[in-house]
This record gives structure tokens, C-alpha cells and sequence, in this order.
């Protein structure tokens, strides 16, 4: 049964801590006590969850740069709220958050100033008949004398190529004659995910992890490298595919329940600081992960995905927050902070994750702690879930720092 400790996440630790069987292995929370405003804030360091300890539903398996795992969201909202709460990510992304709280059947609001976040994961709550989607993808007429308006050659065949500009414009058509139905949504959904990456279920030739798009220049180098040329790939097969791949955990009872859910959910392409939809003391949860400064250059990596469905990438980079400057980032928190602290419930709380940056030599939690403490949170604890990687992880640039671990770092507040 699960258990539910909403006054206090420092006593959910606790009885986690002091719970047998809750963790794959014994668990040893260390804990340290720093004082932020003159006020003393405990801080917990361990491996609170790991990709070991409960293994994520498939339906989360698309790929987006600086995501977190759906444990960290999972346990949060297992933690603070329950059936029917209301769970918000200002920063939405993939949707790791919303996904994981319409799984565990809470409400949800997302909001992400990237069009790309609505496009990856609204769908994903309305998931299709198998039989209506292969008769669907036969439906869409492909024209093999179709060609994209630029070059995109060094990543896709010819034909392969054809396929993905017929369905561009297929899509295209249905939204300007708003025709496009759920169905239409996760093809674009499925079909965005897999334009690039380093398999033979994706679209495009060997290329990086699908997390990013490279720069035609530096693809042509990898071709050349790994003495390779695009090969045709079946655009319809693979959709298909990743389909079945993605579906695999989901249960007809889970089907129901995200439609439901989906229903009911807002999702919205704002800044996170002027976000009115959202009514006033209506949140009972926020798990959410900021843009790191400039650690990430999320139009640069999705440019390839921006182009697919129409969106113009320099604008999206215009109105995102990626700054090197740690007063201009402190400044947009903390109008991000009183919105969130305008929409959360009394007694409601945010979980902020902020990662790690530089090797870990900035704390941004301990940054972030005093901007939500300003608009009239309280800072109840600071999270350090610690995760040791393999090799293997490293090989992908996982790793943060020379002893191969890396960190999720929480600032958790309470709206009193």
C-alpha cells in the first residue's frame, strides 16, 4: 500500500529510510544541515531512486535533451499528493512529469515555451487503436518526387526522404484544414522522435544519440568517418514499430485512464512567468526542471525537429531562457517562483530540480533555495539523489565528473 506522508517530505524520507523492501538495496541517506537566510535547511544525500529500483513504463521512451528519469518525478508525487491532485511542470519538455503523474491517475497542467513539448507529449495521453493506426499510415499518400526545400541528403536516402516530406505536408494540410484527430498527433508524435539517431529504427543514417540533430556539416563528417551513406529506411514501418515499442507496459485500464486524464489536462506554450490559465491556488504539486543557464542549447539540438513540424527555430531560441549569467537566470526564477507560488495550494509544495553544472562546482539549489524563499515559500529540505554510472553510460557524456557519478539536485518548498 502506498503510503502517503502529504505534511512532510522529511518524514517520508525518514519512513523510507527506516522501511525494509522499499529500496533494492539498503539504503544510507546522509544528511547535512546548511543555513540559507538565516534559516537552517536540512539537506539529504543518497540514491533515493535509481533506473534499477522501479523500471519506468515504456510510454516514456522518447528521447529529449536534459531529461530526467520518470523516477525522480514518480518519487515526488508518490510522496505529496494523491488520486486526483493536481501536478503541474513549468518546464515541461517531454513530459516526463505529466506523463508519470496521469499514470499514477493525478491530474495535470504542463507549460513549456517550446511548441516541441506539447507535440511530444500530449499524445502520449491518447493512445491510439493499433488496427486504426496501420490503416491510417497506409492512408497517407507519399509522392517519391517530393524533396525537402533543404539539404537534407546527408542524412536520409532519397526515398526515405520522400516519405518524411509527404508526411510533412500531409500533416501540414490537416492542421490548416483542422482536420488533424488524436491519431494524426501521435504519427507526428512518433514521426518527430525517430528523424535522427544511431539505430536502424530511426529515419536517418548512423548519426548521434536521438536526443539532438546534429549540423548537416558535422553529419557529412561521420559519413565519411564511418564510411557510411543513407540507406532507405520504411518510414511507415518504423512509426509502427516504435509504436508497438512504446505501447508495450500499457494496459487497457491505463488507456482509459490517460484518456481521461488527457481530457482534463491543460497544456499551454507560455513563458513560465506569465502563465494566467492557470487559477490561483489550484496546484497541489509542481516536479520540475529549469533550463541550466546555457548548458543546453535546446533550438540548436532540435533544429531537424523544429523543421519537420514547421516551427521556427529562431524564435523558439529568442524567447528561452539560456544565459550564462547567474543574475539574469537568478531574476527570471524568481518570476517563475511567484507564479508558482500564486497557483500552488496552502500546504501544496514544488519540487525543483536543478542538476548538475560546471562539474559540479555551481550549486544551483543553493542558488534557487533563497529566490523561492523571497516570494514566500519555505524551503523545506534539499535532495541530493546520487546515481554511480557504467562505462557505458559515460561513453554517452552521462557522467558529470572524474568519479563517474551524477547527481539530481532538489530544492523542495512548501507553500505555508
Amino acid at each position: 500500500m502506498e503510503v502517503i506522508l502529504k505534511n512532510s517530505i522529511i518524514e517520508y524520507i525518514i519512513k523510507k529510510e527506516n522501511t525494509k523492501n522499499l529500496f533494492e538495496q539498503e539504503s544510507n541517506i546522509q544528511t547535512e544541515i546548511i543555513t540559507i537566510n538565516n534559516e537552517k535547511i536540512p539537506v539529504f544525500i543518497g540514491e533515493f531512486w535509481t533506473s534499477k529500483q522501479r523500471q519506468a513504463n515504456s510510454l516514456h521512451e522518447i528521447s529529449y535533451r536534459a531529461c530526467f528519469k520518470p523516477q525522480l518525478p514518480n518519487f515526488f508525487i508518490k510522496a505529496l499528493t494523491n488520486e486526483k491532485s493536481v501536478v503541474y511542470d513549468p518546464f515541461n519538455g517531454r513530459g516526463t512529469t505529466v506523463l508519470e503523474a496521469a499514470l499514477l491517475n493525478r491530474n495535470i497542467i504542463a507549460n513549456d515555451i517550446n511548441p516541441l513539448s506539447i507535440i511530444l507529449s500530449k499524445p502520449r495521453l491518447f493512445i491510439p487503436d493499433i488496427e486504426l493506426l496501420k490503416k491510417r499510415l497506409l492512408q497517407i499518400p507519399i509522392n517519391y518526387d517530393l524533396r525537402a526545400d533543404i539539404d537534407l541528403s546527408m542524412f536520409y536516402h532519397q526515398k526515405t526522404e520522400s516519405e518524411i516530406v509527404s508526411l510533412k505536408k500531409y500533416l501540414q494540410e490537416k492542421e490548416t484544414n483542422q482536420q488533424k484527430d488524436e491519431i494524426d498527433y501521435w504519427i507526428q508524435m512518433v514521426a518527430t522522435n525517430r528523424l535522427t539517431g544511431h539505430s536502424a529504427n530511426f529515419f536517418s543514417v548512423y548519426t548521434l544519440p536521438p536526443n539532438q540533430a546534429i549540423s548537416p556539416e558535422k553529419q557529412k563528417k561521420i559519413n565519411l568517418l564511418k564510411n557510411q551513406k543513407p540507406e532507405y529506411k520504411d518510414t511507415r514501418a518504423i512509426i509502427l514499430k516504435k509504436t508497438y515499442d512504446l505501447l508495450k507496459d500499457i494496459t487497457s485500464k491505463q488507456i482509459s485512464q490517460l484518456k481521461t486524464i488527457g481530457h482534463n489536462a491543460l497544456f499551454l506554450n507560455k513563458d513560465a512567468r506569465y502563465t494566467n490559465e492557470i487559477p490561483d491556488e489550484f496546484v497541489d504539486l509542481t516536479v520540475t526542471s529549469p533550463p541550466f543557464l546555457d548548458v543546453v542549447q535546446y533550438a540548436d539540438d532540435n533544429w531537424l525537429r523544429c523543421w519537420f513540424n514547421n516551427i521556427d527555430v529562431k524564435e523558439v531560441e529568442k524567447k528561452m531562457t539560456i544565459t550564462r549569467n547567474i543574475e539574469d537566470w537568478k531574476n527570471v526564477m524568481k518570476d517563475v517562483f511567484k507564479q508558482l507560488f500564486r497557483i500552488t495550494k496552502t500546504g501544496g509544495y514544488v519540487a525543483f530540480e536543478v542538476g548538475e553544472v560546471r562539474n559540479g562546482k555551481l550549486k544551483l539549489e543553493e542558488i534557487v533555495a533563497p529566490v523561492g524563499m523571497e516570494v514566500g515559500f519555505k524551503c523545506e529540505c534539499i535532495i541530493i539523489n546520487k546515481q554511480i554510472f557504467t562505462k557505458t553510460s559515460n561513453i554517452w557524456g552521462v557522467s558529470n565528473n572524474k568519479k563517474g557519478t551524477n547527481t539530481n539536485r532538489i530544492a523542495v518548498f512548501k507553500k505555508l
